[in-house]
């Protein structure tokens, strides 16, 4: 279903203005991670919907629908992520404004735009100022609960500490390695290890869902097949051809395959997401080439 057919379906029945649901304030999430932040820094004062949560769908082909809108017409505090990853949330906000609606767009809080890496999620700090910001938004809403939500706050970023250390460990050890990736979801994380990564115009024609050069295509598999490169990282969740090949080539070569995911995984939180991804990561670069 198109974005204006979702938003003529919802409009014509949906009339009401914003406001905090029985269960506590209403949080719509662009993204499952950040409505698990919401969930870690609003407590039991928060109602959380987050609208991508499927780790098997492919984010870059969601398509709002009424029940997107729907969500939207009661939230208190919408978090989306920004820099063009999520345009469908922003034209939905705009068709239909709430002057009583708080708004986070995690792009903004860290100077990203349309045109840089939208996969902010992968560097901590990002989580860390939507964290802030989320705070201090609740906590006009509803001061009676302030200091329980800056508490909250801090403890998520007393927990990225313990991330930030494993990063830091990981980059002591492998910082420039050189490594290859389907697209630039790691990419964040991959700067923040001090990592070598190979084949970023081949990344950013897969990202874009455009066609990769033969050149790309044939300076990655020489990477592969002649062990340039200490691991290949792919996106789990998408669902192309040429990547596929590429593991496979990987796989052939004894190149180590990490899988990363743009969606939080059920059953996890943002803080073990993560930590789980950098230890496949450094199982794979502490590997043996044979």
């Amino acid at each position: 279903m198109s974005l204006k057919s979702a938003l003529l379906g919802v409009f014509a029945v949906f009339a009401l203005p914003a406001a905090a649901s029985a269960a506590g304030i209403d949080v719509v999430a662009a993204e499952n991670f950040y409505g698990d932040l919401a969930k870690q820094v609003g407590g039991r004062y928060v109602s959380v919907t987050s609208i991508l949560s499927n780790p098997d769908q492919d984010p870059h082909l969601f398509e709002a629908d009424p029940s997107t809108a729907r969500a939207l017409k009661t939230a208190r505090v919408v978090i989306q992520n920004g820099a063009d990853y999520d345009p469908w949330m922003g034209k939905l906000l705009k068709a239909d404004p709430s002057p009583g609606r708080a708004e986070i767009v995690a792009a903004d809080l860290v100077g990203k735009h349309a045109g840089d890496n939208p996969h902010l999620w992968y560097d901590p700090a990002t989580m860390q100022a939507v964290a802030r910001d989320l705070a201090a938004k609740l906590g006009a809403i509803d001061p009676a609960h302030k200091a329980d939500f800056d508490g909250n706050a801090a403890a998520f970023a007393a927990s990225i500490g313990s991330l930030d250390a494993k990063v830091a460990a990981m980059k002591a050890r492998y910082a420039g390695q050189p490594v290859t990736a389907s697209e630039p979801v790691f990419g964040y994380m991959a700067s923040l290890l001090g990592l070598d990564m190979h084949d970023e115009s081949f990344q950013m024609a897969v990202m874009n869902n455009t066609e990769p050069s033969a050149s790309d295509v044939a300076r990655f598999e020489d990477d592969l097949k002649g062990h340039k490169v200490k691991a290949m990282i792919y996106n789990g969740q998408a669902d192309d051809k040429a990547v596929k090949r590429l593991v496979g080539i990987a796989r052939e070569s004894h190149v180590p395959v990490v899988a990363v995911t743009e969606t939080e995984p059920a059953g996890t939180t943002y803080q073990s997401w993560m930590t789980k991804q950098l230890d496949a990561l450094d199982h794979a670069l502490s590997a043996k080439s044979s």
